[in-house]
């Protein structure tokens, strides 16, 4: 493609919102679709700003250039589905979904038969720190020609981890184990020991275990992280427990993560507290057989 490419967003909550506006002025256009966008007092509506909202995704994604899916995890095959009656021939489709290896390989499918170029995306840290310039693994035979244009972009941390689809997600999901398994550990460990009161002696257990990490700072923000985020961390430990199937292994770790995370999210309200003793507090005060630990 030739000059500012037409780009579109598929799902524009925090991640679609960060590349609306990290993107900016790189692009000729930008048009987005969202489910939420039927409200009007949602918040994808109401940060869509000079961004175009389609009608629908196929109204959004038609004459784009370039279409980015940045849908919870379970929604990926869908964002996929909405778009392939729209999608313009050598379209390049990115999809930065935390799905499986399977999934994406399914995904990259469907788009290739629609006439696009499914590239595949791992997004390897939290996107708020170095927001599009955050390390991604780019994977599928579309990627290499495509890196140039994504960090013209502004795409910096991007980089070509492989040639054949679902071994980019495969990183990502595996990693996920680790990270999203040792929120859910510390939630769990933290909470039982608030209980009993022991939390400090089991900090400084860790602290002596495992030196390095500041363990009370990295608990309390670990915790928050599961507390904010904990429904798209289930999605996404749904999808790691199905990468962890495909591997022939039991998901047995995973899928209890899974669940811990989406525990998490209804005590979201416990944001509000700035110590972690506060925080635990405030969890297990609101605990309730309807909102259980």
């Amino acid at each position: 493609m030739s000059g500012a490419p037409d780009i579109c967003l598929i799902g524009f909550g925090e991640v679609g919102q960060v590349l609306a506006s990290d993107i900016g002025g790189k692009a000729r256009s930008i048009s987005a679709w969202d489910i939420l966008f039927a409200d009007p007092d949602s918040a994808p509506s109401k940060a869509a700003g000079k961004v175009r909202k389609g009608a629908n995704a196929k109204n959004a994604a038609e004459n784009a250039d370039i279409i980015i899916s940045a849908v919870t995890a379970a929604q990926t095959i869908s964002a996929v589905t909405s778009v392939t009656g729209a999608i313009k021939k050598d379209a390049i489709f990115l999809d930065l979904n935390s799905a499986s290896p399977g999934v994406k390989t399914k995904a990259a499918a469907d788009i290739n038969e629609a006439g696009g170029r499914y590239v595949e995306a791992a997004v390897m840290s939290p996107i708020g720190p170095k927001r599009i310039a955050c390390p991604m693994l780019f994977g599928g035979p579309y990627a290499e020609a495509f890196l140039p244009l994504i960090h013209d972009l502004g795409f910096a941390g991007a980089k070509i981890f492989s040639e054949e689809y679902g071994k980019a997600s495969a990183a990502k999901m595996c990693r996920s184990i680790m990270v999203k398994g040792v929120e859910a550990l510390l939630t769990e460990s933290l909470l039982s020991a608030r209980h009993y009161g022991v939390e400090n002696t089991v900090i400084t257990s860790l602290s002596d275990l495992f030196p390095g990490p500041d363990w009370n700072e990295l608990s309390t923000y670990m915790i928050s992280r599961a507390l904010e985020h904990g429904k798209r961390r289930a999605e996404e430990m749904r999808e790691v427990a199905k990468t962890v199937e495909e591997a022939g292994v039991s998901p047995l770790m995973s899928s209890a993560c899974a669940e811990r995370q989406d525990r998490s999210a209804g005590f979201r309200y416990a944001l509000t507290e700035t110590t972690l003793p506060d925080m635990l507090d405030s969890i297990i005060n609101g605990a309730s057989p309807e909102r259980s630990l």
